[in-house]
């Protein structure tokens, strides 16, 4: 009788074993489905990358400083020619 036991309880170790491997089977193409579909939805609404958007933003901070200096120029200037 306790073999009987033994392998019952061994089959049912295998049993769960197996369904716990299928499942994370399951998870991983679910995962892998949820996130191609979110960057087909994020390709469809055209949105800009970080790295793209810190590039663009780099660039308006260094054309705001170069217009300051700019500004400053004109200023000196006309202060020169009006003076």
């Amino acid at each position: 009788m306790t073999q009987t036991n033994n392998r019952f309880f061994d089959e049912i170790g295998r049993l769960m074993n197996d369904a716990a491997g299928a499942a994370q089977g399951v998870k991983r193409e679910v995962d892998t489905v949820v996130r191609n579909q979110a960057e087909k939805i994020l390709r469809d609404l055209d949105i800009v990358k970080r790295e793209e958007f810190e590039a663009v933003k780099d660039m308006a901070r260094l054309a705001r400083e170069e217009n300051e200096t700019l500004k400053a120029r004109i200023a000196a200037l006309e202060a020169k020619l009006g003076g």
